[in-house]
């Protein structure tokens, strides 16, 4: 869902920020979901080799392309002679949020080896953590907190939780309670700060004085 929904916002974004013709890059990401899909149709609990290469070429391909609009819409804003400050805030909105969901599915794709290994495989079997939740290091303090911890609740996190992550980086542009530890998590992190940092600053700030 959180795919399509990236998908939908890419659709309707203005013609001059769109990297190809409309409906191409949505049409090889929806090819490129329906295997996915169908390896796990109810519940992640398959993982082939093509099922992960599918699902990270497709998060890579939504991240591309929204990154590419951002960078379309910036040179709209320092080149073109911008008129329709309405329009401007919608797509900007639309970059934002798009940013939101793809940076929240790739840090749900890569910590502790995906998905499907977080569920399937014993604690001592995963892959290091690239990023630590407080649920992860609650388990000494007071005994409602504790119930909840990793440790005694057996607690993994999900897709909302990787969306949390991503909307606090993307409005504090920074770590807030769940802190990145891979390098690869923290150059994930600083990507989405910065692209979100412009979206915010430059971007909505320049539409809003347009409407003025």
């Amino acid at each position: 869902m959180a795919t399509l929904v990236a998908i939908c916002l890419y659709l309707f974004l203005p013609q001059q920020l769109l990297v190809a013709p409309r409906y191409v890059l949505p049409s090889l990401e929806l090819l490129l979901l329906i295997p996915v899909v169908a390896i796990n149709p109810r519940r992640l609990t398959r993982q082939t080799r093509t099922f992960r290469v599918l699902s990270l070429t497709l998060v890579f391909l939504i991240a591309v392309s929204n990154l590419t609009a951002l960078a379309f819409l910036i040179h709209e804003l320092i080149y073109a002679d911008v008129k329709d400050g309405r329009s401007l805030l919608v797509a900007a909105l639309q970059v934002w949020v798009t940013n939101i969901i793809v940076f929240g599915l790739a840090f749900w794709e890569l910590d502790r080896g995906g998905p499907v290994l977080r569920t399937q495989l014993p604690r001592a079997e995963l892959p290091l953590a690239d990023f630590r939740f407080s649920q992860d290091e609650n388990d000494g303090t007071v005994e409602e907190v504790a119930a909840g911890s990793s440790i005694k609740a057996d607690w993994v996190p999900t897709l909302s939780d990787y969306l949390y992550v991503s909307v606090t980086n993307s409005t504090a542009f920074s770590p807030t309670d769940t802190m990145p530890l891979s390098t690869r998590a923290k150059l994930l992190m600083t990507v989405e700060g910065v692209s979100a940092l412009l979206t915010s600053l430059l971007v909505i700030a320049r539409a809003v004085s347009i409407l003025h």
